[in-house]
């Protein structure tokens, strides 16, 4: 049987004990269907030595394709949080108060678990002569197994944010979803060897200016989730002519805009039905849907499943 390794073990480079771990913070979410999360901040111990890690495990079951997934898993260590703050504290980080009785280092672990009925809705991939992606994404190849990854600037960043943000309750679930499939898209780039951002296809993308439009373009689509935005409309918003739009956002992101939205839409609504109680009447109304028939036809299409059959699951 295929046995996971524990990556803040691997972090540490000897088993770590449960009694020497002093949490700080913890957040998870497991709503059926959707990207299981759990994001877990530790206190760091002067003698602890760590490497910032990264790891994909894909875990395989021939006879029980139900339980198939990919999950991410990161340690990161030499972080500050400020308890007061409960985020990482700028002035602390800098040593600004350095007597500060709040500031203390961390070792943090993430982990975010893609099952296989997620995937196939979640993730569309970029399309390239190399095939392994998609195998993985499609559960086509037969062997468990487990990969170290390492951490490119890009995914540290994500990392970065998804530990210091200001986002809760709703707002904060939209924007774990849209993080985490960046993460995804990230993680994979780098197990098959893709390069980095100077390969762009898109010439202008080497123009760091038109990058930042194009990331400000999905800053707004998440902004906007339930009020939809025409490609001109967000074109106009970020100063950007719609053929770059649609082309920059393929190549940074990995989807059209149309199917990030509309993922990023029904994510959101599985956590509105499943955590939050609301009726299909409701959520199809705060997604800015015309009827209820309309949304529903792209829930399903979406999860496989009618909105009502959530919660059931």
């Amino acid at each position: 049987m295929f046995q996971t390794p524990d990556i803040l073990t691997m972090a540490y480079k000897q088993p770590v004990m449960v009694d020497q771990l002093v949490t700080l913070q913890e957040k998870d979410r497991h709503i059926p269907g959707s990207v299981q999360y759990t994001i877990k901040r530790y206190r760091k111990e002067p003698r602890w030595s760590m490497d910032d890690l990264g790891m994909l495990v894909y875990h395989y079951k021939k006879d029980e394709p139900a339980r198939n997934y990919l999950e991410l898993r990161f340690c990161i260590a030499g972080n500050v949080y400020c308890r007061h703050k409960e985020v990482e504290c700028d002035s602390c980080k800098l040593n600004a108060t350095p007597g500060c009785s709040e500031r203390v280092e961390t070792v943090d672990v993430l982990s975010f678990r893609f099952l296989a009925v997620h995937l196939s809705q979640f993730v569309r991939p970029r399309k390239s002569d190399n095939t392994v992606s998609e195998d993985l994404l499609d559960f086509k190849h037969t062997t468990s197994f487990s990969k170290t990854l390492s951490l490119c600037g890009r995914t540290r960043l994500v990392l970065e944010t998804l530990l210091n943000h200001s986002y809760t309750d709703s707002l904060e679930n939209i924007f774990i979803n849209a993080q985490s499939q960046m993460l995804l898209l990230y993680s994979l780039e780098c197990m098959v060897g893709e390069k980095e951002v100077e390969s762009f296809q898109c010439k202008f993308l080497a123009n760091e200016a038109d990058r930042e439009k194009i990331i400000q373009a999905r800053e707004i689509l998440l902004s906007h989730i339930g009020e939809p935005l025409t490609i001109r409309e967000l074109s106009r918003k970020v100063a950007i002519n719609e053929c770059y739009l649609k082309k920059g956002f393929k190549e940074m992101f990995g989807a059209t805009i149309f199917d990030f939205y509309q993922s990023q839409r029904m994510e959101h609504a599985r956590y509105l039905l499943y955590e939050k109680g609301l009726s299909v009447t409701e959520v199809s109304v705060m997604l800015g849907y015309s009827s209820i028939s309309h949304f529903s036809t792209a829930f399903k299409k979406h999860t496989g499943l009618k909105p009502c059959e959530l919660l059931l699951h």
